[in-house]
């Protein structure tokens, strides 16, 4: 069974009475008693389960929402009312989000969810747990878990509070993102040491070395935006390590899309950390289901294609705007989309049967109700036609078939649900790769006998597309947006190259102070101490 490994990570012993809820700075109401209390290493490892738990609670949908529908990179309309959600994703594409909306807010707590979890779970097993156990491993393996959150803390709110203590229900003021970022630095070196440097079925799912390494390097990368001084240096090293360990490799073009599929886990070389998925475990379990993509992004008239056995809300469409950059007819990630005709496996054209009105909503010609076959043809572009107030392309087939769809994370035939078991990775080799071209690009000095240019085209070369000849800032940029597409890093890429103001699709907001979101009001409500960012 592909998900076996995940016994090895953990056990499920106490999950279902140490999972609580946690906000920053609000109290938690569940206690640990003593016919709960770990008594036994095996116990004392369970104990952390409800950080894993609340780690990939929001990753696959909501995180996903927040970093991708504030890019060019993805649209979410409404088609005939459905989807509009009270502008949720209407407010995100064209930047007018307010400190109350619901995925800024869902975020906010999603996060802080995480920190104060793993702050319970450290003041158990630090107190409890007996040294010379595999005490020191499993406290830096909860603090990486720990910097994970307050990473995409910083990097979405920015200032937010740093809070280490269970059972600290002091109001505590928002931390500068500097500061938040020095934190970050000192917790993630401080556990280095105590990772483990296996990379493998015992380590899949768990903060090794080199997710520490890697998560150095996106803050290095990304520190004059966060602190105002660059660290390219400090990012190549970073890389270095990662590159330099001999444990990762790209994947070759004819398992490069596999990296993504349903059955994907600790066989893939290019996993640094991912976070498994099962679509069949139930809430209680470290592993739930809610990898969701299958369902916001394949056409509804595609689920025989796929042997789907639900149909899905089509609901997610890519922009001409970020399409534009798979342009090598002979790149490999370019299957990972559909667009145009639709076609079964055996060259069959895929076709729907409606009716003329059914077809398009607008049809005022002769016999509205009789049948209409035909086949699916994925346009570009994303129009408006319903109503542009609120949002809406329409409700009708044309509606439905609008926008070019990313089928990175491949539809989950086995799923008896809308679920999928494709494991999410949050770090690949192949961004250490760019991170380090990156950085050399921008001025750090070059490694190892490797370019900027070298880098990028080992990527390339990998996804079978041709070699750059020469290499600017902007090349890297869309080799990133190519690379990464649904791993939700493009809203970061965005800001860090200085396009994140530009317009697309239907947005024509610039403000800068949209490089970070609101704290939400509701944060604000419980926590008087809380400052709100400059714009809201």
């Amino acid at each position: 069974m592909k998900k076996s490994y995940i016994k090895i990570i953990f056990s499920a012993v106490l999950l279902g009475t140490m999972v609580s809820c946690h906000e920053l700075d609000v109290p938690v109401t569940s206690e640990l008693t003593p016919d709960v209390f770990p008594t036994d290493e095996s116990q004392f490892i369970s104990a952390a389960g409800p950080a894993y738990v609340a780690l990939r609670g929001n990753i696959s949908v909501e995180y996903f929402h927040l970093q991708t529908l504030t890019s060019d990179e993805a649209i979410f309309p409404a088609k005939g009312g459905n989807w509009y959600n009270g502008a949720e994703f209407k407010d995100l594409h064209l930047h007018s989000w307010t400190k109350d909306h619901s995925t800024v807010t869902g975020n906010w707590t999603w996060l802080s969810t995480i920190i104060g979890t793993v702050n319970q779970s450290l003041a158990i097993l630090e107190t409890n747990m007996p040294e010379g156990t595999t005490k020191n491993q499993s406290l830096a393996e909860l603090k990486m878990v720990r910097a994970l959150a307050y990473f995409w803390m910083m990097d979405s709110f920015g200032n937010v509070p740093i809070i280490t203590t269970y059972g600290d229900y002091s109001a505590h003021p928002n931390a500068k993102r500097a500061e938040v970022f020095a934190f970050l630095e000192t917790e993630i070196k401080a556990a280095l040491p105590d990772l483990s440097a296996a990379v493998d079925v015992s380590t899949y799912g768990r903060p090794t070395k080199y997710l520490a390494q890697a998560l150095l390097a996106k803050m290095y990368l990304n520190a004059e935006v966060y602190t105002g001084s660059p660290r390219y240096a400090d990012c190549i090293a970073a890389c270095d390590e990662i590159i330099n360990s001999g444990k990762f490799s790209l994947e070759p073009a004819n398992s490069y899309l596999k990296m993504f599929y349903p059955d994907n886990g600790p066989a893939m070389k290019e996993f640094i950390f991912a976070i498994p998925f099962d679509a069949t475990a139930t809430n209680s379990f470290p592993f739930r289901a809610t990898n969701l993509h299958s369902r916001y992004d394949i056409p509804r008239g595609m689920v025989a294609k796929f042997k789907m056995p639900f149909t899905p809300d089509a609901a997610v469409s890519t922009l001409p705007e970020f399409y534009k950059y798979f342009s090598d007819a002979n790149d490999i990630r370019n299957k990972e989309w559909l667009t145009g005709l639709q076609y079964y496996d055996d060259g069959r054209p895929v076709t729907v049967t409606t009716t003329k009105k059914g077809y398009d909503q607008f049809y005022a010609g002769p016999d509205p109700s009789a049948p209409y076959t035909y086949q699916i043809n994925l346009t570009p572009q994303v129009t408006l036609r319903q109503d542009v107030a609120s949002f809406d392309v329409g409700n009708d087939e044309l509606a439905w078939n609008m926008g070019y769809r990313n089928i990175k994370f491949h539809p989950d035939a086995t799923s008896l649900n809308r679920n999928q078991n494709n494991d999410v990775p949050i770090f690949r080799y192949s961004d250490a790769i760019l991170m380090k071209a990156e950085a050399i690009q921008r001025g750090g000095a070059a490694t190892s006998g490797a370019t900027a240019l070298s880098l990028v085209n080992s990527i390339r070369t990998a996804r079978q597309a041709t070699a750059f000849a020469s290499l600017t800032l902007e090349s890297i940029y869309e080799e990133r947006a190519r690379e990464f597409v649904s791993e939700m890093w493009h809203r970061n890429d965005m800001i860090r190259f200085g396009k994140f103001e530009n317009k697309w699709g239907y947005k024509t907001d610039s403000d800068v102070n949209k490089r970070i979101f609101p704290i939400p009001n509701s944060a604000m409500l419980l926590n008087p101490a809380l400052v709100q960012n400059p714009g809201y």
